[in-house]
């Protein structure tokens, strides 16, 4: 069964996705941090460049985005000063603005009405012809835009599929009038974001409960799950001083997410590294033993290796260019097993991913849309102890990680004497803002030492409940 695990935390949302207690999914989002994919905004054109076809659009945010000019668009008459309504495609990277596009489109459960095309489209899951027709000859839209029936459209009548193709119609209404009528470029619709986006794809039969440990996203998620008709999920409140994802032992999954090391079933490990241009995966048959012919070993390997690549390039949202060096196999039906297997781990991935068949150097291409950041750069922040040249766990995922075990140990044992060790690489920041740092554990109220110690990933909280201990790390007291 699967289960949905939504943390709320200062401006960081994260959201899991568990099925049969392993992990599959994993979503990070700040806010507050400009524009994200999905959002509507009203924006004028700053600047057109002929040569590269492209206009530069400010829509009241800190960088301009910038929108692919071409007729297939209908925008390519566009000229600067003009107001356009667009829709945000990728986040902003680096010193490159948000890419946005004058195609709207505004996604529901089970349809996605569109602006730019004026058909009826079907998901590619949907096989049923009959079902096709009859949506064809029966569905009442307005002429003015076009209709994607999604997998889930075919599990319902066509009133719901009618219902929320006029709920969305009215929205798409608002978002235009607002835009005509708004003297300044600023945003005009905004979901909920990522959880919207995985309630809305990722709910289904097989999703027994979704965990949420925030009241307003309770009450938020029960309202969702209770106008989806073809599913029944159990919404829980996670009351707990400790974070809800530190409860479920799924913290530190998450974390395991940095190392560019898999170690598989079998023996044999999948390397992830990261070039300027693109993801390299290796894979490697260590000591996979495990049968008596060659041939058949390295069939297994590079088949457990596929499966292992699909989750791990899902749950770390990797995207672009994607290559994996497979163990040399000259068998074409080999091949083609093990690329059967990398697709059936896509299948139900939302973003466009195209795999290639392998090359004369047994390697795979991969190409994975973009959407939204990898989970690392959520977690990892240059480590200026290594002149920038290496990286760390960002101090505020691990300050929330520890404010968690502190809020776990004043509930549990109400002890005001913290011990904290941690790695000697964040030292220096701590030192020169003590205050800060024992006001974001949620400690002013305690006496907190902290050990700095070379070599340590993560850190140890522990509650100091001897006299005598309290003595003998007095040497580490920063505060109280």
């Amino acid at each position: 069964m699967k289960d949905i695990f939504i943390e709320r935390r200062e401006n960081l949302l994260k959201i899991v996705v568990r099925e049969n207690d392993k992990l599959v999914e994993c979503y990070i989002e700040e806010e507050n941090n400009g524009p994200i994919p999905g959002e509507i905004y009203k924006g004028v054109v700053k600047n057109v460049v002929p040569a590269i076809k492209c206009a530069f659009i400010d829509i009241g945010c800190e960088k301009n985005c910038y929108m692919y000019l071409d007729s297939k668009f209908n925008n390519n008459k566009i000229k600067k000063q003009d107001e356009v309504i667009v829709e945000v495609l990728k986040e902003s990277i680096g010193t490159k603005g948000p890419k946005v596009t004058n195609a709207i489109s505004l996604p529901g459960r089970y349809c996605v009405i569109e602006t730019l095309n004026k058909d009826i489209r079907f998901s590619k899951s949907i096989k049923n012809e009959e079902f096709k027709l009859h949506i064809r000859e029966n569905i009442n839209r307005p002429k003015d835009i076009g209709i994607m029936i999604r997998t889930n459209g075919e599990k319902v009548g066509l009133e719901e599929l009618q219902k929320e193709i006029s709920s969305l119609y009215l929205q798409l209404e608002k978002i235009q009038r607002e835009g005509r009528y708004s003297i300044k470029p600023g945003l005009l619709y905004s979901d909920a974001g990522v959880m919207d986006r995985v309630l809305r794809d990722r709910v289904d039969v097989k999703t027994s409960r979704i965990i949420v440990d925030n009241e307003a996203d309770f009450q938020y998620v029960n309202k969702i799950v209770h106008n989806i008709s073809d599913v029944k999920v159990e919404v829980i409140l996670h009351n707990d001083s400790r974070t809800l994802l530190n409860a479920y032992g799924i913290e530190k999954e998450i974390l395991n997410l940095r190392h560019n090391k898999i170690q598989l079933g079998s023996g044999a490990s999948i390397v992830i590294d990261k070039t300027e241009a693109m993801y390299v995966i290796d894979v490697n048959s260590g000591k996979n033993l495990n049968s008596n012919s060659m041939e058949r070993t390295v069939l297994n390997t590079n088949l457990e290796a596929a499966e292992e690549i699909s989750r791990q390039i899902k749950l770390r949202n990797l995207s672009g260019i994607i290559v994996v060096d497979f163990i040399d196999m000259d068998n074409k039906e080999y091949q083609d097993r093990v690329l059967e297997v990398l697709r059936a781990g896509f299948k139900d991935d939302k973003n466009a991913t195209y795999i290639y068949p392998f090359t004369e150097l047994n390697l795979v291409q991969i190409s994975r849309r973009r959407r939204g950041r990898n989970i690392s750069e959520f977690i990892e922040e240059k480590c200026e102890v290594c002149d920038g040249k290496g990286k760390r766990i960002k101090l505020s995922y691990l300050v929330s990680m520890i404010k968690s075990e502190v809020l776990k140990i004043d509930r549990e044992q109400g002890i005001k004497d913290i011990y904290v060790e941690m790695n000697s690489i964040y030292k220096k920041e701590i030192l020169e803002d003590k205050i800060g740092f024992v006001k974001s554990i949620d400690a002013l109220d305690k006496r907190v030492y902290v050990n700095f110690k070379n070599k340590m990933e993560l850190f140890k909280v522990e509650p100091l409940i001897f006299a005598n201990q309290i003595q003998n790390l007095e040497v580490y007291r920063i505060y109280g």
